[in-house]
This record gives C-alpha cells, structure tokens and sequence, in this order.
C-alpha cells in the first residue's frame, strides 16, 4: 500500500484494537490522539500506531483540561461502551454510572474541540432502548451544538466480510450531510474459509465437554430420517417427554396456590416424574426456563416453543428416543440440552459447519458467516467443524482479527483477553466504507482514495 501524506488529523477514543484508526490511516488521515483504560490495549495501542494512549477520558473532566490535552483534530471517532444498551446486559443506558455516561464525555469533546465530522459506534439495540429515548436523547444534545447526525445499521457481511455483526453508525458534520451518502451494501457470496490460516497456532483446546455436546447433536442430526425435516425453531431437549403446564398455569404460579403437590400429575424435563418431591426438588427437575420465581404466566414466544418442541418429540419418538437413551442429555448442562439448525437444506453432518456455544444452545451455521464475535465470555468464539478445518478447533484470534478486518496487528498474548478485545473491537472494513464519503472534503491532500486491504 502506498503511504499518503496525512490529509486530515483524527482522534480515537474508547480505543480498543484501534479499528478506527486502520480504517482512517488508510484514507490518509493522521492520529493525533487516543484514549484506552484497559492497559494491556493501551500499551497495544502504542505498539501498533505509534500513538502514546491517554488512559481514562474520566480525567478530562473540564472543558481547560479537554482543550489543553487534546489535539486540534477533524473528526472524531468513538465506539462508547455498548454494554448499558446490549440486550445481553442489564440495558441502564445512561443510569449506568460507570460506563453509561461516557456518551457525555464524547458529547463534552465534542462541545469543546468542534472537530468538522464524528463518527460513533454502539450496538442497535441502543436505537431501540427506553422506547427511542435514548436514541433521541443522542440526537438532541449532537444537534444543540451544531451538528446534522445521520444513523445507520450496517454488519460486517454487507461488506464482503463473512461476519453477522450488526452495529448501528452515528455520523455527524458540521457542514451538514447533503451530500452525504451511506455506502451500498454487498450482496457477492461470503465464506469464513476466506480469513481461516492453513497453520494456525491453535492456544486453547475445545473442553471434553463441550466435544460431547457437539458429538451428541451430530448424532441427532444422523438419526434424523430424511424425510423429517429438521425444526427452524430452537430445539429444547428437555421438553422432550414434559408435561409440566405452561399455558393455562405455570409451575411458580401453581407452587404458590396450591404447593408442590399441585404438580405430582406431571412429569419435568425429559419425563422426569415430580410426584411426591419437594419444591425444591421439582425445581431441579424443570427446565430452567419454566421455573422462575413470579413467572405467572409464560410469553407467546416461550409458549410456542414449548408447545413446539413436544409435538415435534410426539411426531419423532421413534428415533428420538433410542437417541435420549443413548446420549442422556439431561447429565449435561442445560446451554448443551437445547440446538440452533440455522443450515436447512443442508447436509446433516455438524463437522460441515460453523458453531457456536451460547446460553441459547448449541448454535450450527453455514460457513457463508461466522457467528458474530462476542466481548463478554471466551466461551461463544466460533468453533470450526472438522471439514473446514481438518479438526474441530477454536478460530484463532488472528483469524477472528482477520474478520473485524484489523490485519497483521500485535494482539494481547493471552488468548482469552484477545478474545474479548476482538469482541469489543470495531470493524476497520465497515468504518472504512463510512468514513471515506463522510470525509470527503477533509482528503483533499490524497492524490487517490487508498485502497483498504483486510491483510494491511
């Protein structure tokens, strides 16, 4: 890649991996400053861009302070932490003390160093938190200090990257957005092959557990008449063989009218009898989905799956059964008792495929997109079938930067924590896409538009 001469200056807060900053080094955009409190990233930051990191925006706490220590600059990049709007959290929004509010330290820079473009990064959950409010809440305060803001939902696979990674973008100017347009989407075919090392150092194994998890469903799969075709719905094993009520009644509704007698007509997960045993007792023997304390009456949706899942066991007891009796599901936890089949139509064999362990269950998709990168547990990192990758194994992290389009950079040595920084990471790809019309007028320097390259 040929190196331009700098044409606009940038800063990076929340900084992670530096996602923003590859994309806006290739557009030939200079970094002029950056923020990270994680230091092991921090100390990364320095390695990979040459960029001494500030630790904690908390300590610009006043407009002097904002002023003296950050550059002049002309765009401003942050992905503010996502977590207080994830639907994976607790979604506080901006009641999150520690890491709610940091939206108005972005805000308050902003204020301060009138930079002529933004571009912020959350997850698009925070469109829809408190009913819009938030994202309302956002607009008003960007508006009030001259801003015209523009937002849109993009995933790295509109890209040509094989990633589903929806995140929604908030782009901002001070000269208005007439011109602006949102770059087009990708529709060419993708394959997670595409990012994969023929020799990759593989540092973690896959737990004798989660194999025999992963070996169960493959036998599922293979005991399955063709004919039969395979749910689009979760399956829930443990519903296989219940009776316990879920629509008129629930459990905890009728453990609190009647007591645990009420249920000694049932049976609980896998046909599990819960006549004559204590509360406590059929508590352990009902899945976990139907027994929460208060839960009175069941939402659609779990009434549907439930409902589901124990025709389907009705209609494929033949076959299911030789199969719970073989794999005794119920000995493992309940994430490996439930199975995403996101590859209808296709060849019922597990090692052909993409995986992903998540709370929800034992996840199967098509090499056509890896699983998004998840920051809050190592757990859910794709795992690789045996025919894309000569044995069933964990996506490396260079592989997992390969698909948030970060190149050759230095990762964190211990895996786990790459994990999480890649998670956590914005993708360079997707920001490149966004920022290179939004910036238009800041690139008069470059003598061409710098191609991006997913190996830079």
């Amino acid at each position: 890649m040929t190196e331009a001469t700098p044409s606009f200056r940038f800063i990076d807060l929340f900084a992670g991996l530096g996602g923003f900053h590859v994309a806006l080094r290739d557009l030939g955009g200079e970094g002029v400053f950056a923020a990270e409190w994680d230091s092991t990233l921090n100390k990364l930051y320095k390695t990979n861009y040459q960029l001494e990191a500030w630790s904690d925006v908390n300590d610009l706490s006043t407009p002097e302070i904002i002023s003296e220590k950050i550059p002049d600059h002309d765009v401003l990049t942050a992905g503010f932490p996502c977590q207080p709007f994830s639907k994976a959290g607790e979604q506080l929004g901006f009641e999150d003390t520690l890491q709610g509010k940091l939206f108005f330290k972005v805000f308050e820079i902003l204020q301060v160093k009138q930079p002529k473009r933004f571009i912020l990064e959350n997850v698009p959950n925070i469109l829809r938190h408190r009913n819009g409010e938030t994202r309302e809440t956002i607009v008003s305060k960007l508006e009030e200090i001259g801003y015209t803001v523009a937002i849109h939902r993009f995933s790295p696979h509109e890209f040509g990257i094989p990633q589903v990674r929806e995140r929604a973008y908030f782009v901002g100017s001070l000269d208005g957005l007439d011109t602006f347009q949102w770059p087009r989407k990708h529709k060419d075919p993708t394959d997670i092959t595409s990012v994969l090392h023929q020799t990759p150092a593989v540092l973690r194994s896959i737990p004798t557990q989660t194999l025999s998890a992963i070996d169960m469903w493959d036998d599922f799969l293979q005991s399955s008449p063709a004919s039969v075709k395979l749910p689009s719905f979760p399956i829930w094993a443990m519903e296989f063989k219940a009776t316990y009520p879920y629509e008129e009644a629930t459990p905890p509704a009728l453990w609190d009218e009647q007591g645990p007698s009420a249920l000694d007509e049932f049976l609980g997960s896998f046909g599990f009898p819960l006549q004559g045993l204590t509360e406590e007792q059929q508590f352990d023997t009902l899945p976990s989905h139907s027994r929460r304390s208060g839960d009175y009456e069941f939402p659609g949706w779990k009434q549907a799956f439930i409902r589901q899942n124990r025709e389907f066991y009705v209609s494929n007891r033949t076959w299911i059964d030789p199969w719970l009796t073989k794999w005794k599901p119920w000995e493992l936890p309940s994430s490996f008792q439930k199975f995403e089949w996101n590859a209808q139509g296709g060849v019922r064999e597990i090692d052909r495929y993409v995986l992903q362990i998540r709370a929800s269950g034992v996840r199967v998709k098509r090499t056509a997109t890896a699983p998004s990168l998840i920051a809050m547990t190592h757990t859910q990192v794709p795992i690789l079938g045996a025919n894309i990758a000569g044995t069933r194994r964990y996506m490396t992290p260079k592989e997992c930067a390969e698909l948030q389009s970060l190149g050759e950079i230095q990762l964190p040595d211990n895996d786990l924590a790459a994990y999480k920084a890649l998670g956590n990471a914005v993708n360079a790809r997707v920001v490149h896409a966004i920022a290179e019309p939004l910036l238009e007028g800041l690139m008069g320097g470059m003598d061409a538009p710098v191609e991006f390259s997913m190996s830079a």
